[in-house]
């Protein structure tokens, strides 16, 4: 593991940012700015210590005002400027900038500690069971144990099982013999031996038919494959990491599961928690997201620092999606924002933390050329009500009130994106506007 040093006058005027660099599950050292060093070493200075740093450095200007921060360039190394209200999220930034590859960002103390167990089951070559609800960062656990083992300078080879298809899976895992079957016209050796002297993360492994359950229990026991058409089996060495987004106990025990391989998955089982209980990853996952939009915009774009305010609503938000619900917020935000900055107004999760309440009976306004996802989503939020009893019912009513909900529940869905919403739908958006027309004059009826 690297170990990255900060300035001890950088830790007498931030005394916070050690501390969070710390929790975040890096190795950080305090040193002399002027102390020699190894080559390669990244340190993080005070922007004052700028004659002592290197392009790989990073530099710390702890003033008030606004928030900024440069990347490095021309020989500069990069600079991250901020006050007392935004150290939270400079500390993120910085342990982001820091944070090696293959490490996911960390920033709660249950993964801290999670983190720290997996450390140590990295170091043994048993098979690991990550069960966690999806988007939870399994692949990214997966990943940081293959970093942290002997294993490293081998191959990962990440599968998702699901995604497979059902004719071909024996194939892609155990590969085949050439005329093995219509269309092998050549040998492949699979990707067990891709991965030999490597990891192997087979993610969803519920999705695997009981007959292929039965030949992987036989693989992880034996260490060897029988490809199919082959006679002979092929030694491999391979260690195995399985995902889950289900039970695997329970899906063992309603059949779905074979036991006897749920308890050879289950060595090193890690449990992996919804974000909404990780309230400390959401701003280190928050910087790590951001961070890599920024990188993928032009060189001139300004980062776009969260205010405190919006720290705290994505803190406070269930986040039922998990990390990808987060992306998708955060990079929604950043094209939705007006200004340089992240505010709350620019999240559009009013319409998914919790539902709308039913508005007074008004006119719906005119539509307008711009309208914020969330706001088309509110519009649209109230159910279609059918004639009251008394008054003829027709067929075409029902029908009519169904289609309807159901383009008020694909714009819920997509938080009010009509192109979404539409494809949801499998209409065009020219039909969807149609429907759109149609609420309106049933909302003024």
């Amino acid at each position: 593991m690297s170990t990255f040093g900060i300035s001890d006058a950088l830790c007498a005027r931030v005394p916070a940012m050690q501390a969070w660099l710390e929790h975040a599950f890096l190795d950080i050292a305090p040193v002399a700015a002027n102390a020699p060093r190894a080559k390669g070493s990244r340190h993080v200075l005070l922007a004052s210590e700028i004659a002592h740093a290197t392009f790989q450095d990073i530099l710390i200007d702890y003033r008030e005002g606004e928030p900024l921060y440069i990347r490095a360039a021309n020989g500069l190394p990069a600079r991250v400027e901020f006050g007392p209200a935004d150290i939270e999220f400079a500390c993120a930034l910085v342990a982001e900038l820091l944070r090696p590859s293959g490490m996911p960002a960390v920033g709660d103390d249950s993964s801290a500690r999670l983190m720290s167990l997996a450390s140590r089951i990295a170091a043994s070559d048993a098979t690991v069971l990550i069960q966690g609800d999806t988007g939870t960062g399994k692949e990214g656990m997966a990943r940081f144990l293959h970093a942290r083992s002997e294993r490293k300078n081998k191959d990962f080879i990440a599968v998702n099982c699901a995604a497979l298809p059902e004719t071909m899976m024996e194939a892609m895992l155990f590969g085949h013999k050439k005329g093995s079957f219509t269309g092998a016209a050549q040998s492949s050796d699979g990707l067990f031996l891709a991965a030999d002297g490597g990891t192997l993360f087979l993610d969803e492994i519920a999705e695997l038919p009981l007959n292929l359950q039965a030949k992987l229990l036989r693989a992880l026991q034996e260490s060897e494959i029988l490809p199919v058409g082959a006679t002979h089996p092929v030694p491999v060495n391979v260690r195995v990491i399985a995902a889950c987004n289900r039970d695997l106990a329970a899906e063992s025990e309603a059949g779905r599961f074979r036991s006897d391989l749920y308890w050879r998955l289950n060595v090193m089982p890690l449990a992996l928690a919804p974000l909404a209980t990780r309230k400390g990853d959401v701003t280190a996952i928050s910087a790590a997201m951001l961070l890599s939009f920024h990188e993928k915009a032009s060189d001139g774009e300004i980062f776009p620092w969260p205010t405190t305010d919006t720290l705290a609503t994505l803190a406070g938000h269930s986040w039922p999606g998990n990390a990808r619900e987060l992306g998708n917020v955060l990079q929604r935000a950043m094209v939705l924002r007006e200004g340089d900055r992240i505010l709350s107004s620019d999240l559009s999760l009013m319409a998914v933390a919790a539902p709308a309440p039913a508005p007074a009976p008004a006119p719906a306004p005119a539509p307008t050329p711009m309208v914020a996802p969330a706001a088309v989503a509110e519009e649209y939020a109230q159910p279609i009500r059918l004639p009251a009893r008394g008054r003829p019912m027709r067929l075409k009513d029902i029908t009519r009130a169904s289609k309807l909900d159901a383009v008020r529940m694909a714009l819920r869905e997509a938080d009010g994106h009509r192109a979404l919403a539409a494809r949801k739908l499998g209409i065009s958006e020219r039909t969807l506007r149609y429907r759109l027309a149609e609420l309106r004059e049933m909302a003024m009826a």
